[in-house]
C-alpha cells in the first residue's frame, strides 16, 4: 500500500491490484496472493519452488525437461527428419544436402573475426564447431507436432550449450588468446585477472578491489540525467521532474514522459548530446518526466492498477494544477508506453476523447498484443511464472540481477562468452559507455506489479484479448482514438518491431508508425547526428486500410539519419500554439532535478 509522505496528500487507499476475477484467461480466479493470506502447506510449497529457482536462476526444470521431452518424443517418431540429419552428418564435410559448397563459419560471428582463425589448424576447430552449431540448429527446429513454446526453448538450450562449448572459450584453442599470451608473455592472464577480482568486487562487497569501479564511470546528476529541471512532487512511487525551458516561448501542450520501471528514467536523458528530454527542451518544448520509485520489500503487494493510479494518473493530475488544463502530448517508453496506452484507453472509456487530458500519445517500443512477445516468451509459460512467482514471493520483489540475467542469456554469445574471452582472456577492458551504465544500473519490481504484469499481460494476453480491467472495468484498446506515433526498432529482441506494429489491429485510430534502426534501447536513443541511423515512417489515417507488416515494410522509403526530427515535426504539427514557459511546479518546487529516487541503490 502506498503510505502517505509530507509531500502529498492523504490518498484513498488502493485495492493494491484489479478486482479479482478480472483477467478471464486460463485460470479466471487467478490473483497474486497476498503473503499474509498463505496457508502453511502452500508456504511451504512455495518455499520449495523459491529454493529450486534460486538455483536454477529462475528457470523452471520442468518447464525444461517438458520441452525436451516433447521434442525429443516427436524426433523419434520422425524417421524423415532423421534421415535428413544423418544425412547432414554423413555427408561429405562442407557440402550442404543439395550439393553445394555450405558456409564454414558465420562471416558476422564476432568470435571468429580474427585473421588467425583461418589459419590450420584453427580454421579445422572452427569450421566443425560451424557445422555442429548448424546440425543442433536443424536438429531442434521445424519438427512437425512440437509446441511451437516448446521448440523454441529447445532450440535457445541448445544455443546456450554450443555457446558455451565453442573453441573461442578456450584459451589453448584460441589463436588470438595464443597470440596475446605470446607477445605479452602471459601479461594478458594477469590483467584478466585483475577484472576478474574487480568483478567479484562489484558482487561481493567484501572482495579485494584493483581498480576503480566500473560502475562509477558515469554519475548520475553529474555525468548523465543533467538536463536542468526540478522535481515539483514526489509520492512513494513516483517523482515528477519538470525541465527548465531553454527558449523563450514554449508549445502550449506539454510532452509527459513515461519511463519503464524496468530500469532508471534516464536513458531518455543521457549524456547532453544523446538526451531525447534535453533535445526537446531545446525544440521549444515544456518537458515532464516519471521517476520511479526503486521500491524494496515493502512494497510487495503494490500492483499494476496503484502503478497506474500513483503513477501515471497522478502525474497528470499534478500537470494540471501546473499548467491548467491544457492537454497533453504523452509520450511512454517499454512497459511505461504499454501502461500509457492502458490509460489512455481507460481515459477514452471514461471521459471520451474530447474531455481527456491527452492531445496525442507516443509509444517508444512498446508492446500492447503479447501474443509474439520476441525472445522473452521463452521464459513466459504456466510452471516458468509458478517459480518465478515463488522467487518474488519469498524476497517481496524480482531483484534487477537475476532480471539482467534473464537478458544476457538472450544473448549469451555477446554479452557472456565474447565478454569473457576479451576481458579475462584477453585481459582487455572495455569502458562502458553512458548507455552501458544505465543498462547497468538496475531496479527492483514489486512482487504484484510483476507478477500481475506477467500473468497478464504476457502469459494471458489481456490486454489485447479486452479481459484486462482498470479499476474494475474492462479496458478497450479500441478506445484509444486521439492521434498516436508509435516507434518500433528493427532488432528489438524485447519489443519486436511486428509484435508492436500489432496495435494496428486493435485501434482505428489515426496511428503514424515508425520503424527505425538499431535495438530496443539503441535505437530510441537515436539522436541526431548519430552516425549510421535510418528510419521507415509510413502514417495509417483513422479508419483506415491496416497492412500487413510485410506490406508496410515495402511501402516507406528509408529515411537516412536520427527520426527524433520526424517525431518533432509531429508534435508540432499536433500543437496548438506557442507561449510564455509555466512557471516551474506551479510555484512549488521540492529539489534541484534529478531528484532522489534515480539515486536510491
Amino acid at each position: 500500500m502506498l503510505e502517505e509522505t509530507a509531500t502529498q496528500p492523504a490518498a484513498t487507499p488502493c485495492a493494491g491490484g484489479f478486482a479479482p476475477g478480472a483477467s478471464a484467461a486460463a485460470d479466471p480466479t487467478w490473483s497474486p496472493p497476498s503473503a499474509a493470506a498463505e496457508s502453511v502447506r502452500t508456504r511451504v510449497d512455495r518455499l520449495l519452488h523459491a529454493a529450486i529457482a534460486r538455483a536454477t536462476g529462475g528457470i523452471s526444470p520442468v518447464a525444461l525437461w517438458l520441452a525436451w521431452l516433447d521434442w525429443a518424443w516427436h524426433l523419434a517418431g520422425s524417421p524423415g527428419k532423421q534421415l535428413a540429419l544423418v544425412q547432414r552428418i554423413a555427408q561429405p564435410w562442407c557440402v550442404d544436402l543439395g550439393g553445394r559448397p555450405a558456409p564454414l563459419a558465420n562471416s558476422d560471428d564476432p568470435r571468429f573475426a580474427h585473421p588467425d582463425w583461418d589459419r590450420w589448424p584453427f580454421q579445422v576447430l572452427r569450421d566443425t564447431f560451424s557445422q555442429v552449431e548448424a546440425f543442433w540448429q536443424d536438429a531442434t527446429t521445424d519438427l512437425r507436432d512440437v509446441s511451437p513454446h516448446h521448440e523454441r526453448v529447445v532450440s535457445f538450450s541448445a544455443r546456450q550449450w554450443t555457446d558455451m562449448l565453442s573453441p573461442s572459450n578456450c584459451w589453448w584453442l584460441n589463436p588470438e588468446v595464443l597470440r596475446a599470451v605470446a607477445e605479452t608473455g602471459g601479461g594478458n592472464f594477469l590483467a584478466g585477472a585483475r577484472h576478474w577480482l574487480d568483478d567479484l568486487r562489484e558482487i561481493f562487497p567484501g572482495a579485494a578491489r584493483t581498480s576503480r569501479p566500473r560502475s562509477t564511470a558515469h554519475h548520475v546528476g553529474q555525468d548523465v540525467a543533467v538536463t536542468p529541471g526540478k522535481v515539483v512532487y514526489r509520492n512513494p512511487l513516483i517523482e515528477l521532474i519538470q525541465y527548465s525551458p531553454r527558449t523563450a516561448t514554449v508549445w502550449h501542450e506539454p510532452v509527459l514522459i513515461v519511463p519503464s520501471w524496468l530500469l532508471k528514467y534516464y536513458v531518455l536523458d543521457l549524456s547532453p548530446h544523446n538526451s531525447l528530454v534535453r533535445y526537446l527542451v531545446e525544440q521549444g518544448h515544456t518537458v515532464f518526466l516519471i521517476s520511479w520509485k526503486n521500491p524494496r520489500e515493502e512494497a510487495r503487494e503494490l500492483g499494476m492498477n496503484d502503478y497506474l493510479e500513483f503513477g501515471l494518473l497522478e502525474a497528470l493530475t499534478q500537470l494540471r494544477r501546473i499548467v491548467g488544463a491544457t492537454p497533453v502530448h504523452a509520450a511512454g517508453y517499454c512497459l511505461g508506453g504499454t501502461l500509457l496506452a492502458i490509460g489512455a484507453a481507460a481515459l477514452g472509456r471514461d471521459l471520451g476523447p474530447q474531455s481527456s487530458p491527452l492531445k496525442t500519445v507516443t509509444l517508444f517500443a512498446a508492446q500492447t498484443d503479447f501474443s509474439e512477445p520476441g525472445e522473452l516468451g521463452l521464459f513466459i509459460d504456466a510452471s516458468e511464472l509458478a517459480y518465478l512467482d515463488a522467487l518474488m514471493w519469498e524476497q517481496g520483489y524480482l531483484d534487477g540481477s537475476q532480471m539482467a540475467g534473464a537478458f544476457q542469456l538472450l544473448h549469451s554469445r555477446d554479452l557472456i562468452w565474447s565478454r569473457l574471452t576479451r576481458e579475462y582472456l584477453l585481459g582487455q577492458r572495455t569502458e562502458p559507455t553512458d548507455l552501458m551504465a544505465w543498462n547497468a544500473d538496475t531496479t527492483r519490481l514489486p512482487y504484484r506489479m510483476h507478477s500481475e504484469n506477467l500473468h497478464w499481460l504476457y502469459l494471458n494476453n489481456d490486454l489485447a484479448e479486452g479481459r484486462y480491467c482498470a479499476k474494475g472495468r474492462p479496458v478497450s484498446l479500441a478506445d484509444l482514438r486521439l492521434p498516436m506515433f508509435v516507434v518500433a526498432t528493427e532488432r528489438d529482441h524485447v519489443s519486436p518491431w511486428r509484435s508492436v506494429y500489432k496495435l494496428h489491429l486493435l485501434t482505428s485510430t489515426e496511428i503514424n508508425f515508425l520503424l527505425a534502426s538499431g535495438g530496443h534501447n539503441a535505437g530510441i536513443v537515436s539522436e541526431p547526428g548519430h552516425a549510421g541511423r535510418h528510419y521507415r515512417f509510413c502514417a495509417r489515417p483513422k479508419g483506415g486500410l491496416t497492412l500487413n507488416p510485410d506490406e508496410w515494410l515495402a511501402r516507406p522509403p528509408i529515411c537516412e539519419g536520427s527520426w527524433w526530427p520526424c517525431w518533432r515535426q509531429w508534435l508540432a504539427e499536433h500543437s496548438s500554439k506557442q507561449c510564455a514557459p509555466p512557471a516551474m511546479g506551479g510555484g512549488s518546487v521540492l529539489e534541484d532535478a534529478p531528484g532522489t529516487y534515480v539515486l536510491a541503490p
